[in-house]
Parts: structure tokens; sequence; C-alpha cells
């Protein structure tokens, strides 16, 4: 047997089959292309999917790839188990109609006894207990002994789906020897011990099973084969886990570096460094396949990985973060065959960074609390953890129910599941509540049916006036025949320059033109079937359907929509260009007098990059390029590398808006015919939507040069106000801002004096609870920082006890209270006692027993607030 490593099994794997004349294709990405049915690429031929259902035509009718794949079904499970991982490789070899069982069944035979050298005797296989002909191949052609051959029943030897391709499959088994086995003597594949471990598994599809379950021959059958790589190497390496392997054990080592931890000295710890070694790979890949942190679909399964690894770094002792040097170990050892990764090293490091620093914001607070809540559990002798608890975590500290779960099931306490899924629900129906009445109009259904059967011919790319027809009049719900002078309501006109509101550009206003009168357009927007809807205000005359009407759209406003919408196309290929290619479109708002663009990205956008991305699309106006719109078809589009949201549905022909050789996008939207034309960019704001979702809002035109002419007076009346001209502003604002904290030093300096000469008054209420002294005491209004240098000099001066201050401004309360070190070894704990008095003011707060501060709502409360301080006290010396 050869002594091989991972990365080089890969390559004997690929360069093999790429001499038995199979097309070697690079790993697809983990984000699947035009399945929906996919969150991620789970296995090494969902990516080929369209070849064996025959929707798209394989460059070649073999092929051979190593798919990088994830899979978080049994995510619990990774580092308790030593066989269950999120990330993993799957080598495969295809035929597309071409070579069947027989080629199949030889070149794995071939690979595995002539390339990697295993010894044939140490080799069982399985097949379909009713393939005949597997059995046949295996036997007669390539020697396996018949009691080497076990036919297993479809449970474990048959691939198929509800309906569509499916076939008998026939696994390869190694013997792992005795000493792994169950001690039986029928004992064989099939068998639940751990002797005989499956290597490759080759599915003969050769059927296609219809809705009532028949199995219909295919005349073009396919070879779909599968061998994981870690386990492979595993066997090559002779080694019992995927843990173990070379590769896999460098970034086992890095996690024992950082946290001084040496593997396999304790349980609980192994299975830290085992998940985060896997999840490492998981999320180095993840990243750099343009997944980004967020709270949904696969930028979720992201985040949750790395939040996974982050706590369990915790427990190993690692407070820093670290989760971005552990990816540098993955990137080093994989890039010999994924290259992308060096090129996204930056990217993928900062992602990481990025969501592992927010985590350990949401971890530390969330954990307190946490445990706050179950040592009150504890205390009310209850063994079940409140749903509405762990709502509360969930909805107000953003700490995520799994982490909960995980935390709890460790220490073995159960969640009130229900609980917290009424408590979900509940938010959910206010949440509905307050959505309802806010579509004031009538539409959905009622509008669908109304309008079946109605479609526009859409002459707006080429011209903004039309002569036309109107098919058809509506008001309230209603067709009519006539909309009079003074009524409103919808208008279909068979051809129309019109753009009806779609893929973010709002629709055309303007006039309708008909004999005896006029009607104004507010709004266009298209039906299902086709037609635009002209939503409109009759001011002259009657409109009848079958009337001849002009229909002309306002030019100023079409002018300046087109100019928002062709810089939302430049906006998006800049913010490819600075921040990285994982930045995509994930919404946008196209108005006449703005533009709105949503994209994915993991963190606020910094002034600097917005300066280069505005800086980007300015330069691209001032190049003046031509913008070209082409008809073609959805492949030649995806073809050409034209961006577009795969994910979403188009029709078989497309078109593509390109902007000279910057920028290629789909698009049916209107643009200019220059980008010359937009005049002027200005980027407005930036800020976040949504987890891993950026929105940033611009002007063109006329309406950004309006907006610096504005910005303009703010300076001269600023300058004004100011007393000095524009050019010292900056100096003025200066000298004004050092001159305000000299005076707030100077206020502070005044107020710590006034705190020391009312220390000795206070200290004279000093009262004794049990053998301890007690200030309680409620100061005139002071600022958070003066009523704790207050309560830092009165528990100096006091030397031995407990001092508890409050203070109200307006409507909020301020308290803080500490306690000498000899007080609290009898029990005192002022975090406690401030939570309490904070309660009994409609507040909260709580910290350490030596100090902590809470704050109020209730200001009428305060004084029996205090007045409760002393049996507080008390209560707590007599525990």
């Amino acid at each position: 047997m050869k002594k091989l490593g991972l990365h080089e099994i890969r390559k004997e794997y690929l360069d093999f089959f790429k001499e038995k004349d199979h097309l070697v294709a690079s790993s697809f990405s983990l984000v699947p292309k035009n399945d929906k049915s996919l969150l991620l690429i789970g296995a090494g031929m969902a990516p080929l999917k369209p070849y064996f259902t025959g929707d798209a035509t394989p460059p070649h009718n073999r092929m051979a790839t190593c798919q990088k794949c994830i899979r978080t079904g049994d995510i619990e499970n990774v580092g308790r188990t030593a066989r269950h991982a999120t990330f993993f490789e799957m080598l495969g070899n295809f035929s597309f109609g071409d070579y069947f069982k027989k080629e199949a069944v030889a070149w794995a035979w071939e690979f595995l006894t002539e390339r990697m050298e295993l010894k044939p005797e140490d080799l069982w296989v399985s097949v379909y207990l009713e393939d005949d002909e597997a059995y046949e191949i295996w036997n007669k052609d390539i020697g396996v002994p018949a009691e080497k051959i076990v036919r297993l029943g479809k449970e474990d030897n048959f691939w198929e789906l509800e309906v569509g391709p499916s076939g008998p499959c026939s696994e390869i088994y190694i013997d792992r020897g005795l000493e792994y086995g169950c001690g039986h003597e029928d004992c064989k594949p099939g068998c639940d011990c751990d002797r005989f471990l499956e290597v490759w598994n080759l599915v003969f599809t050769q059927f296609d099973k219809d809705e009532q379950g028949v199995y219909h021959p295919l005349p073009n059958p396919n070879i779909d084969t599968g061998m994981g790589l870690e386990r492979i190497t595993c066997i090559m390496e002779n080694v019992d886990t995927i843990f173990d392997i070379g590769a896999i054990r460098d970034i086992l080592h890095k996690v024992e570096e950082i946290s001084g931890y040496e593997y396999g000295s304790a349980y609980e710890k192994d299975v830290s460094v085992r998940l985060i070694t896997d999840h490492t790979r998981a999320m180095t890949f993840l990243v750099s396949d343009g997944v980004i942190p967020g709270n949904e679909g696969r930028g979720y399964v992201l985040r949750r990985l790395i939040r996974r690894a982050a706590r369990h770094g915790k427990l190993l002792g690692i407070e820093k973060g670290f989760l971005d040097q552990m990816a540098g170990v993955v990137i080093d050892s994989w890039s010999v065959e994924y290259k992308e990764l060096k090129e996204n090293e930056a990217q993928i490091k900062k992602v990481i960074r990025a969501e592992e620093e927010k985590f350990q914001e949401t971890i530390n607070q969330g954990i307190d609390i946490l445990d706050e809540y179950i040592e009150e559990m504890k205390a009310a002798g209850s063994e079940v953890f409140g749903g509405d608890k762990a709502f509360k975590l969930y909805d107000t500290y953003g700490f995520p129910l799994e982490l909960t779960l995980e935390i709890l099931n460790e220490k073995g306490i159960k969640l009130d599941t229900d609980g917290f899924k009424a408590n979900m629900e509940e938010q959910r129906q206010r949440a509905r509540s307050a959505r309802e009445g806010t579509d004031g109009g009538w539409g959905g259904k009622e509008e669908e049916e109304l309008t079946k059967g109605f479609k526009s011919t859409f002459l707006g790319y080429d011209t903004t006036r039309a002569e036309s027809v109107v098919l058809a009049l509506f008001k309230e719900g209603e067709r009519v025949i006539h909309l009079s002078e003074g009524e409103e309501g919808l208008v279909i006109l068979k051809e129309t320059p019109f753009y009806g509101e779609q893929g973010g550009q709002v629709g055309d206003k303007g006039k309708l033109l008909f004999e005896g009168g006029y009607a104004e357009v507010t709004d266009a927007r298209p039906t299902k079937e086709g037609a635009i809807l002209h939503i409109i205000s009759v001011k002259e005359g009657q409109l009848k359907e079958d009337m001849k009407a002009e229909a002309a759209v306002d030019d100023e406003l079409r002018d300046a929509t087109r100019r928002n919408h062709s810089a939302t196309h430049l906006l998006h290929k800049a913010l490819k260009s600075v921040l990285g290619g994982h930045v995509n479109q994930a919404g946008s708002l196209v108005m006449p007098n703005r533009l709105r663009f949503d994209f994915t990205h993991f963190e606020a956008v910094s002034k600097e990059d917005l300066a280069r991305i505005e800086a980007e699309v300015n330069h691209n106006l001032l190049r003046a390029m031509p913008v070209v719109t082409e008809v073609v078809t959805l492949k030649e589009a995806q073809e050409k590398g034209v961006i577009g949201l795969f994910e979403d549905k188009y029709g078989e022909v497309v078109r593509v808006v390109s902007m000279g050789d910057y920028s290629q996008e789909l698009c049916g939207g209107t643009h200019v015919s220059n980008t010359g034309q937009i005049g002027l960019f200005k980027i407005v704001s930036e800020a976040g939507i949504a987890a891993g979702v950026r929105r940033i809002e611009a002007l063109t035109g006329l309406n950004a040069f309006d907006y610096m002419n504005s910005l303009e007076k703010e300076l001269e009346q600023l300058s004004h106000s100011m007393k000095t001209n524009r050019q010292s502003l900056k100096e003025r604002a200066q000298v004004i801002m050092e001159e305000l904290k000299e005076k707030e030093r100077e206020i502070g300096r005044l107020k710590d004096k006034l705190s020391a000469n009312i220390a000795d008054e206070i200290l004279s209420t000093a009262k004794e609870v049990e053998g301890v002294k007690v200030i309680v005491y409620t100061a005139p209004e002071m600022d958070m920082n003066s009523l704790r240098n207050l309560g830092d000099e009165l528990k100096a001066r006091l030397r031995s006890g407990v001092v508890v201050l409050a203070t109200a401004i307006g409507e909020k309360v301020s308290l803080v209270a500490m306690a000498t070190k000899d007080v609290t070894e009898k029990g005192i704990h002022a975090g406690n006692i401030v939570k309490a008095v904070a309660a009994a003011t409609g507040g909260s707060g709580g910290g350490r027993p030596e100090m902590a501060q809470a704050g109020g709502k209730d200001v009428s409360k305060l004084k029996e607030a205090m007045d409760s301080v002393e049996g507080l006290v008390r209560e707590q010396l007599k525990r």
C-alpha cells in the first residue's frame, strides 16, 4: 500500500481518470448555480445534475471531479464523534450515456488495487440484491470471490428520488481487521460494527421512475460514483479518524498552539479541538465561495459555524479572536488544489475576523445572562429552562437559540422549546398586526382575475410617446366602460411607452391625451400576464374603452430615472471592484430623485472605501461609455459571465445592458445611451439594513448638483455662525472644541470638590445593620461618573461597609452600589442589591459583589426603593 497524503491522493485520482479520457473539471462552488432545491452543494454529482437529467449538454460524456461539499445535518455531533464532519471532498467519475457498469467497476478496482496498491484480499463489495449483472462483473470479470460479494436491499444499495433517474448501487469496502469487528462468524459488509469501511459507491443510473413507481429503463444509462477523499486518506495513512490525517492534523495542531491545550488530555476539550478543526475548513471555503455571515440561508450556516468555533475557543481558554489564524492554515495547505483560496486570503480572513469580533460582544453578555437565568431556575427548584428566557436571550440580546441549547445540553438541562416557539409566534403576530392596513388599494388575486387575458406591447425602450388604443378600464375592483372627469382608475393600453414598476425601477408618470380631454398617469405597474396597468386620474373629458389615446411619458422624470438606473449598474461594479467579488445586489429602488442600492457585505463600508467607490463611478461617467442593450438567450448570457441573480427565474430570452468594457448586467429597465449623460454621482448615505446586507443611497445629475449646492450653503451659514470664513472653519471648530473640553474638565474638578465636601455629611448618615455600616443616600442631579466618584470616596473613607447611592435627572434614575472586600466575604453582593433596587424603579442592572451600577425609569418609586436597602443587606447577611 502506498503512503500517500490527502493532496497526493486527490491528484492521483484525477490524473488516473484523465488517462481514461475523462474531462477533469475543477470543483464547482459550494453555492449552487441555477438550483433552488439546494442550499449548499453536499454531493459530488449535485452540480452535474442538469447533465444527468438532460436539461444541459455536458462538455464531455466522461467527467471527473474532486468536489468540495458541506453537510450540516449532523452538526451537533461534529466534534463529539471522530466521524462526523461538515466539510469534506468527494472524488467522483461520471458517465453521461457513455460507459456503464463494466468500465466503472473495472476502473474502480484498478485505481484501488494498482494505483493505491490496496491488497485485493482486503476488499469486499456489495451489490443490489437483484443486480445479477453487477454481481457477474465483480465475480467473473474482476475475480472477486463469491463469498466476498454481498447482496443488499434497497435501503443500502439502491439510489432513487421520488420520481426521475434511479438505479442500483455497488459499494467497495475495506476489511480493517478482526480487532474492529463484532466477533460474529458471519460478520461482513452490512453489519453495524466498524470492521468493514465503505470506500467507494458506484451508482448505476439505469431507470427513470414515474409517479406510479414504475421503473422504465433509460435508453442511455449513466454512471455516478463517489469516494470520500478524507476516508480513502485515512486508509492510505493507516489512521483511525479524519482528525488523524496529516493535512487535517496540521489544523488541529494550530488549535493546540493557540490554546496551549494538548489534544488527548480531556474528552470535553478534545470535542472543542475537533469542532474548531472541522469548522475552520468549512468556514474558509464558504467565505472563499462568496458566502457572508447572515441570518438566513447559507449565510446563517456560515454564521453558525463561525460562532460555534468561537465559543469552543473560549471553552479552551482562548480569549482573543483566533479563527482568521486558523483559516490561514487551511489556505496555505489546500491552495495547492484550490488556487482561489490564496487569491481570496485577505477577504476570507477579514470576513471571519469581523464575524468573530461581532460574536464576542454577543457571547460575553449572553453567557452572563444565561448563567444568571440558570441560577434563578435552580433557586426556584425547576429542572426545565423557560422558553420565555430563551426567547429573550435570542430576541433582545441576539444570543442564538442553538447556542442556548448547546450550553443547556452540556449542563444536562432541558429547554421548554414549546414555550420558545409560543413566544416566537406571538412576536410574528405582533409584526403581522403592525403591517395590517398598510396596502391602501385593491390588488392581489382580485386584480389578477380582472386583468386576466390582457397584454400590452411595451414601446418605452425606443420612445416616450405613442399612439394607442384603450383595451380596458377598471375602477374600485370592477371593469367599467368609461372613466369621467374627476374619477380615478386603471387603464390597459394596447401599446404603451410607460414603464411598469419592476426590477427596482419605479413606474413612469405622464399623461394620456384623448379626444375631448386628458388624464394624468400617476404610476404604472405590470401584470403577471404581460399587461401594463396605468394608474390614472381623469382631469378633463371622458375616457372610454376602444378609444384612441396618445400616451406621453414625463420626459424629465424618465430621464432622471434612467440616470439613476444606469448609475446603479456602475455602482454595483464599483462595489465589487473596491470591496470584493462577494458583493452581490440584494435589492434596489430607482426613482427620479434618488437611487437606493442594497448589497451583501459583512461590515460597514469605511469612509475611505466609500470615497474610492464614488470616485470610480464618477471616473466612468467621464469616460462617456456607450450603453448598449442586446437581446440574447439566457444560456449565452451565462456563458459570457454577465452579472445576474441567476437563482431568480428568467425567461429564455434576456436583455443584457453593457456599459463600455466596464459593466455587463441582465436588466429589463430603461437606461441612458451614454454614461456621460448621468452627469454627476454622489453617495449621501451608507448603512446596514439587515445582517450581512448594507444600503447605499445616492443622487445623480441635477439632484446631485442641487445637493452639493445645499452643502455649500450650509457651509456658508456655519462659517457665519462661527464668525469665520470657510477656509478657516476647520481650525475655528478645533479651537472651540478645545475650549469646551477645558470647561468640561473644570466642571469635573468642581464636581469632585463638591463630592468631597459633602462626603462628611453623608458619612454621618451611616447606619449599622447586623454589625455592618450601611450608607444609603440620594444625591441631587449628578451624572453617572460623578456618582461613581462619590461612591469611591465614601467607600474609601468608610473602610468597611456598604454604600448605595442614587440620583435622578428628569425621569432617568441612576444607581451605584459598592461594598468593601471584608463585607463581601460575609455574604454581601453589591450587584444583587442594586439589581433589586433598580427593579423597584422599573429598571435593571447588576454587577460584581464589590461594585455594581444600574438604571431605573420611575422616579416616583425611588424613595421606596432606597428605603429597602437596609432590608436587602440584612437578608444577605443572614444567609
